[in-house]
């Protein structure tokens, strides 16, 4: 895998390894290459070092530096709702704020379908979810990198509808703040730095937030910070770092409404609600080195931990108790590529890369019944080790002009035990097997203007939790498979403009999901799934002023085969999955100083549940305002108003009696002073 940024500079280094320019220029024929970087158009540098996604990977999309730095978000999930075909899902209950999803899989917590990392770290909890996105100030994001579908060798678990990879800043010297106000009282400070001298690059950033929220009971405060030190021997062939960063955040939850309650008063906070919080701690530390061993062999490696603390007070619904959660998990991981660039051979250009990934979780839940924070019983406490081994194979293979070929091959094993220490038992982890991964991609470039791609892979889902385990059955489970392909063109008819267009499948040979309410921490079986839909993005520059970017998902969703215990769902749609997600914006530098941007975000209404009987909800469109103004070489003044016309939008499950609401943001303004030295 890929696990250190390129300096994005003229040393040595950063030329073995690949450059990647943005703005307002002219673009080189695609050759291949079917990454898009949203909002611009690219210009890529010839890659002499390890494979990047960008180049090997036919469905990537890159969020770059400046649809990042200048958002005003609460948490950075929000940040994808930027990306085509992802999908925002706003809890909006304290640290359990939202969370990002992709390929009609919902954001429940149920199914975790991506991957995510950070600097190449692996970042997801051992149920998928990702506690440890907020790790990263804003400030500090250079770029995100998405990979969407089933092709991707490099990761395993988790890594069922893709990956995403939040990629910060690395050399350079720079100072940059960001001061913030706005709505809700919400107030926040950023600040980097970067250091760079006689081979050793420093970089920093801090962020701290407070805010009352949009609804009542409903403070927050948090804080982050990021360290990072690399060292380039003299040479510039190599670069040996490390990695420090930590998250704090406490915040009460408003709690989520009735469907009166919601269209009555949407601020309100109920009564039960009132003694609901989460305090929550994270950390992240790794030890990361790149070299070039020979002229055409290239070596990266990393060793990481995680560490989650949580502690959370929460209570559904008045009918039900307050429970205390806990939640502990130190993730320990190492992972070691290495690249080949045969060059030329009889056959055409090739390049081959391999990899090996280990990881330890030590995981920990327990729940009581509280009343007010005070426990009355315990309902859980477990202790599990989950361990993954994962190796994987690519190739890349040129044998014809404008033609790339990308055959890979993954394999992962899973061991661990799980210990109920309610009363003692012992559990060993589902026998899964070897679980065999094949994938394939291949690009051909039509002309200068239009390259067509498809590709074909399988990932896999094992369960969560206790479902992990032979708790409940003799026999060992096996993983469900999801097999993917995807077929697509991009084009670039003219300089100025460039697009996407795909269609896309996905099936699973025997879906299963968390209970999310469950004492026991368990599963249920959903059965057969598929998943489909068609994908389009544009983004045009057809001035140097003027930019534009629109990108829409058609999805749909179906229960092809039932699990036993709810025939009823035979030919319905999975919950939660809306059939259509799109954004589309604009920007416009008015002026030397003035830049003004718009841009609307929104999609359809979903099901709640699997039979499809309790109604649909969840539609909305926002748009969006924005203006900055360069008031000098140093200084930025920006402001930025959110659901403009104040639409009304929610978050809405079934707790299998009643539907619960939890409203979203209103419109909202804020005012930033950016500064840049």
């Amino acid at each position: 895998m890929r696990t250190l940024r390129p300096m994005l500079r003229p040393t040595p280094i950063a030329l073995a390894l690949g450059l990647v320019l943005s703005g307002p220029v002219i673009a080189q024929p695609p050759n291949g290459d079917t990454a898009l970087t949203l909002g611009q158009v690219v210009v890529s540098g010839t890659a002499d070092g390890p494979l990047e996604a960008r180049r090997v990977l036919s469905s990537v999309d890159i969020l770059p530096t400046e649809r990042i730095e200048a958002q005003v978000v609460n948490n950075n999930w929000e940040l994808f709702g930027q990306v085509p075909g992802v999908m925002l899902t706003q809890f909006g209950q304290g640290t359990t704020s939202g969370k990002f999803s992709m390929r009609a899989f919902n954001g429940e917590g149920e199914i975790n379908a991506v991957k995510l990392l950070i600097d190449g770290v692996p970042s997801n909890s051992n149920d998928g979810n990702m506690p440890y996105i907020d790790l990263a100030p804003r400030l500090d994001i250079e770029s995100i990198e998405v990979v969407r579908g089933t092709n991707d060798p490099r990761y395993g678990l988790h890594n069922i509808a893709g990956n995403a990879n939040i990629l910060t800043r690395s050399g350079g010297n720079y100072l940059l703040g960001r001061a913030t106000v706005g709505s809700f009282a919400t107030r926040e400070l950023q600040a980097a730095a970067g250091i760079e001298q006689d081979g050793l690059a420093q970089n920093y950033a801090v962020s701290l937030q407070r805010t009352d929220g949009y609804r009542d009971h409903a403070n927050a405060e948090n804080g982050s910070f990021s360290g990072k030190w690399f060292f380039t021997p003299s040479g510039g062939t190599s670069r040996f770092g490390v990695i420090a960063r930590h998250y704090t955040a406490t915040a009460d939850e408003a709690g989520y409404l009735t469907r009166a309650q919601a269209r009555a008063n949407p601020d309100q906070s109920p009564a039960h609600n009132a003694t609901d919080e989460d305090r929550r701690q994270v950390s992240q530390f790794a030890l990361q080195g790149e070299s070039g061993l020979a002229e055409r062999v290239f070596w990266t490696g990393q060793i990481y931990l995680n560490n989650l603390d949580d502690r959370r007070f929460v209570r559904y619904s008045a009918g039900v108790s307050q429970q205390e959660r806990l939640v502990a998990e130190t993730h320990t991981g190492a992972s070691t590529t290495l690249t080949w660039r045969a060059g030329k051979t009889a056959i055409g250009d090739v390049s081959v890369m391999g990899g090996v990934d280990v990881e330890h979780q030590d995981n920990r839940s327990q729940r009581y019944n509280t009343v007010s924070q005070v426990r009355q019983t315990q309902t859980r406490n477990q202790q599990f080790d989950f361990d993954t081994t994962g190796a994987f194979v690519q190739a890349v293979i040129k044998p014809l002009a404008g033609l790339t070929l990308t055959p890979a091959f993954r394999a992962d094993r899973i061991t661990g035990s799980y210990t109920n220490q309610l009363n003692g038992r012992v559990y060993d982890v589902n026998d899964y097997g070897t679980i065999k991964q094949p994938k394939f991609s291949a690009v051909y470039a039509l002309s200068d203007a239009a390259s067509v791609y498809g590709n074909w892979g399988r990932s896999f889902q094992v369960g969560v939790g206790t479902a992990s385990y032979k708790v409940n059955q003799n026999a060992d489970l096996s993983p469900s498979i999801n097999e993917g392909w995807e077929a697509g063109i991009k084009f670039r008819p003219v300089a100025w403009l460039d697009g996407r267009i795909a269609a896309w499948r996905q099936t699973a040979s025997n879906e299963a999901r968390r209970k999310l309410n469950d004492p026991a921490n368990d599963a249920e079986n959903i059965g057969q799934t598929r998943r489909q839909g068609i994908d389009l993005q544009l983004n045009a520059r057809p001035t140097r002023q003027l930019g534009l970017w629109v990108s829409t998902a058609l999805q749909r969703s179906k229960i092809l085969q039932p699990d036993s215990s709810l025939p009823a769902s035979l030919g319905k749609e999975i919950d939660h999955v809306p059939h259509l997600l799109y954004n589309a914006g604009a920007d416009y530098q008015a002026s030397d100083a003035l830049r003004l941007s718009a841009w609307v975000m929104g999609q359809s209404s979903y099901y709640l549940e699997r039979s499809n009987t309790t109604g649909k909800f969840g539609g909305y469109a926002h748009a969006n305002l924005s203006a900055a103004y360069r008031l000098s070489p140093v200084v930025n003044l920006e402001v930025q108003v959110r659901n403009l016309f104040d639409r009304y939008s929610e978050y809405v499950w079934w707790d299998g009696a009643q539907s619960l609401h939890a409203p979203g943001t209103p419109r909202s303004v804020y005012g930033s002073v950016a500064v840049k030295f």
